[in-house]
């Protein structure tokens, strides 16, 4: 059985949120934030003292959006995945990594220097310039989101999921007031989901049962 290491939202709500969309069984492991300090012991299991780390059977993974590509390969090819003989399998490819490398490491700064660091270091102007660095390239996806219901593939993909994680924790920055109307639209179509709605009860449910704080855990990996 696969067995994803996960914090209450954090990126590896991405692979949790797959998982539910395949119908694949899981085992959930929730970890207090940040495991690499208040779970030392996980730095057995994943060095990097981050999540998310998932294991099926050999295999061993700790990027997110990896995760999503081969976990759609896997279990949904040519559904939540693009093979490579489709026509928009680049762009594919572009918008599960654009999720990841474009939209979540900016709002990684914005909670640094917003949130995490202590009173006396943190900067309001840095997160502020990332925080618009961040909808700047969120507003690129606009003229795509006015005319297609998902971003590409005319289906749902896993690449739908990488941007979504970045547009859940946009939202619990409160940066999704400043979404724009097609991408606001999307946001809310995502939300509706089954599997993203499993996906929510899955870590809440785990959480409570594994004595995990259930306060969702703002990601900085």
């Amino acid at each position: 059985m696969i067995v994803l290491h996960h914090c209450l939202s954090a990126r590896s709500f991405r692979p949790l949120w797959m998982l539910e969309e395949l119908g694949v069984p899981y085992d959930l492991k929730v970890l207090p934030f940040p495991p690499r300090v208040l779970s030392r012991s996980f730095l057995e299991i994943n060095p990097l003292g981050t999540v998310p780390a998932l294991f099926d059977g050999a295999v061993r993974m700790t990027e997110s959006a990896a995760i999503c590509q081969y976990l759609a390969a896997r279990f949904s090819p040519r559904k939540l995945d693009v093979a490579t003989d489709e026509p928009e399998f680049g762009a594919y490819l572009n918008f599960l990594h654009f999720g990841e490398a474009t939209l979540t490491f900016p709002l990684t700064l914005v909670l640094r220097y917003r949130h995490f660091e202590p009173p006396e270091r943190r900067v309001p102007k840095v997160a502020d310039d990332y925080a618009k660095w961040f909808l700047a390239r969120l507003r690129t996806l606009e003229p795509l989101l006015s005319s297609q219901a998902f971003l590409c593939a005319q289906r749902f993909t896993a690449a739908d999921v990488s941007v979504g994680y970045a547009l859940l924790a946009a939202q619990h920055l409160g940066l999704d007031e400043r979404f724009t109307p097609a991408v606001q639209d999307y946001w809310q179509r995502l939300q509706q989901r089954d599997g993203f709605r499993r996906a929510l009860r899955a870590q809440h449910e785990a959480a409570v049962a594994q004595q995990v704080s259930t306060v969702p855990a703002p990601d900085t990996r």
